[in-house]
């Protein structure tokens, strides 16, 4: 197996489109040599606990409705490319991730953490959730085949906050400012959301045993 470290954020919409185009890749090559992990980041370190409203959000990032559906344009097409359900008018509230991130941990821990980021990217950007608020979360965890009530309990805990704040700063201290980021190996970087037949090439490269450039991205 080759391990594919993947950093990404729940709260970034192209996560999502990259995880809809890796995965259609996956599918279309059952016998890929990929083991994933998921490593978090927070592209709003700094968004209150509880969120913002995504209308006041937007208009600071971009100047409002019309500088946004500029701006998510691109992000559309790629969404209706992937096949990832995208529901930008469903989203009212931008989350704090850091319990999402929390989340995704634990669940690896029980050999889920790919069920649970295909979850929380659905809740969100799909379903227009807020995965900020731990109830939510716990909701989203009993989905996904975990104990809820426990995951409740821990989620009003300070459990590995530490350490989910302490792997986002590592990212960044290794030259990370953008998601999705793709490590393959150790050694090779893709970033940004690639594309299905990307990901195929790839697949094909690394089975005969010559993965091809350092890096990629949009």
């Amino acid at each position: 197996m080759i391990k594919l470290d993947i950093i990404s954020d729940i709260a970034c919409p192209w996560c999502y489109v990259g995880k809809a185009y890796l995965d259609r890749a996956l599918e279309k090559s059952p016998d890929h040599p990929f083991e994933v992990e998921w490593h978090p980041f927070q592209l709003n370190p700094d968004m209150p606990e509880d969120g913002m409203d995504r209308r006041a959000y937007l208009e600071a990032k971009f100047g409002g409705k019309d500088g946004a559906v500029r701006a998510y344009a691109p992000l559309v097409q790629h969404a209706e490319q992937s096949g990832a359900v995208l529901n930008l008018d469903k989203v009212a509230r931008t989350p704090n991730t850091l319990n999402a991130h929390r989340l995704v941990h634990w669940a690896g821990l029980e050999g889920r953490q790919s069920a649970m980021v295909t979850a929380l990217f659905r809740a969100l950007w799909r379903d227009g959730r807020d995965v900020g608020d731990v109830e939510t979360l716990a909701d989203i965890a009993g989905e996904t085949g975990l104990d809820r009530a426990m995951m409740l309990r821990l989620l009003q805990g300070d459990g590995d906050r530490a350490d989910i704040a302490a792997r986002d700063a590592h990212a960044r201290e290794r030259g990370v400012s953008g998601v999705p980021t793709f490590i393959i190996a150790h050694r090779h970087v893709l970033q940004g959301a690639q594309p299905t037949e990307v990901w195929l090439d790839v697949i094909r490269q690394l089975s005969d045993g010559s993965p091809g450039a350092e890096s990629s991205g949009e």
